[in-house]
């Protein structure tokens, strides 16, 4: 199965260069048209790419196999005259019968974050004394690079772990903690517990939008407002229920915020998200500057 996992990459990676539709192609891969629409709406190309994979877990079914796979995209990007390096690792799931590949598909993140997704409304305690700190943007953003395609063994790792990761990469900047033991209550981590704020997408919006003490935001209106250390929430469907969160890492040609994230592992990837297979027309977004205590 390796050499035909390896013949589909050889085909598809001239994907993501060429301008030319690839819909009658052998292979056609909505991935690499997807990545390519959002490219070209930021005058950007992707100049080379690189595409590793790893064979996880086979599993063999009468004449049927089922191949578990992780792969590892490289995307050298030119915008402006400027380079840059997108990263990005993706899970699959390829079959075959009898040999022959009948097909290949993106493995999603489950629907619910983890087990505290029917989290109640946080609270706040007015009486809980003011923290005094200062961000440190980038130790926050040396965080997010270092872990951004593997998990710190320091902290539990969440089937879905964007948030659980954002959280880590804020920790690493020195924001504060506060609220312990209460799971509905600030922002918090210690050994086996954490609050819903630290693990769950929706519950760190909530969070970041309402929190008076310890670690605060501002919310503002447009992507371009953030800098490094920042974070956005993302409504994938629109529906109010905020799925993901990202932290800026760094900025295109144009001053737009890039991102890194968890789950969907990747880093340096622009922070709309047009180019993901989570992506839909009704996206929302929140927009969070981290604000120093």
């Amino acid at each position: 199965m390796q050499k035909a996992l390896q013949e589909l990459f050889e085909l598809r990676v001239p994907q993501f260069v060429s301008n030319v539709n690839q819909r009658n192609q052998k292979d056609y891969f909505s991935k690499a048209e997807r990545k390519l629409e959002s490219l070209s709406k930021r005058s950007a190309e992707i100049v080379k790419v690189k595409a590793a994979g790893k064979i996880m877990e086979t599993e063999n079914e009468d004449q049927f196999e089922k191949v578990h796979y992780l792969t590892h995209y490289q995307y050298l990007i030119k915008q402006k005259g400027k380079l840059y390096l997108e990263e990005e690792a993706e899970e699959r799931v390829a079959k075959f019968y009898k040999g022959v590949l009948i097909a290949d598909e993106e493995v999603r993140p489950p629907a619910v974050p983890c087990e505290q997704d029917q989290s109640p409304v946080l609270t706040e305690d007015d009486n809980v004394e003011r923290i005094s700190y200062q961000y440190n943007r980038l130790k926050a953003v040396q965080y997010a690079e270092r872990w951004w395609n593997t998990y710190n063994p320091a902290y539990k790792k969440f089937e879905n772990n964007c948030t659980n990761y954002i959280s880590q990469c804020l920790r690493a900047g020195e924001a504060p903690m506060r609220g312990y033991p209460n799971r509905g209550a600030g922002w918090w981590y210690q050994h086996t517990n954490w609050s819903y704020s630290w693990a769950v997408a929706h519950s760190l919006k909530n969070y970041l939008g309402s929190s008076k003490s310890g670690l605060r935001a501002k919310e503002v209106t447009s992507a371009d407002q953030l800098i490094l250390g920042d974070v956005i929430c993302y409504d994938f469907e629109g529906d109010g229920r905020y799925n993901h969160n990202t932290i800026v890492t760094g900025k295109d040609a144009y001053g737009m915020p890039l991102v890194n994230a968890n789950t969907y592992n990747s880093r340096m990837r622009y922070w709309a998200y047009e180019d993901s297979s989570a992506y839909t027309p009704n996206i929302k977004y929140k927009f969070y500057t981290i604000v120093d205590g």
